[in-house]
């Protein structure tokens, strides 16, 4: 099983939106897809616009999933880190120097140029933008894996 670790700053939006998006759309064997956070706050949860944006194109309910927050024993289990800016994949390599060679941000990963802008705050229709760009990202990402 290969493992793919989505992150972003607090796991409420755009690595938890990651993560159903890639395992919704994967039809790899054996490679899934999981989230975290850099800067979780105790007890916080998936973000109601996340939640509902996933919802409405996935069908799938994260209204009560927990954010999580990254560790060393995640990385070190996981095949490929795709952090959600450079800035998120500049702090972890700094942190787990050891793990440089599989931390990418997604976006530099699938030769975008671009960050996945934080949606946290914004109307329903930032969300919405920011789950088009993560699914049009992990398209890609999807062609590149299909072709190692």
């Amino acid at each position: 099983m290969k493992n793919i670790l989505f992150v972003c700053t607090g796991n409420t939006c755009r690595s938890c939106m990651a993560e159903a998006i890639f395992n919704s759309l994967c039809d790899l064997e054996d490679i899934k897809a999981i989230s975290a956070g850099i800067a979780v706050v105790k007890d916080s949860k998936t973000s109601e616009n996340s939640a509902l944006v996933v919802k409405e194109n996935i069908g799938l309910n994260l209204n009560d999933r927990e954010s999580k927050q990254i560790t060393k024993e995640m990385i070190e289990n996981s095949d490929l880190i795709l952090t959600m800016t450079s800035y998120i994949r500049d702090l972890l390599v700094n942190a787990f120097p050891e793990f440089k060679a599989k931390i990418y941000s997604l976006n530099e990963y699938v030769l975008l140029e671009t960050d996945v802008v934080d949606p946290f705050g914004g109307n329903i229709e930032v969300y919405r933008q920011t789950y088009k760009q993560l699914k049009n990202s992990i398209l890609l990402l999807l062609d590149k894996l299909k072709k190692i």
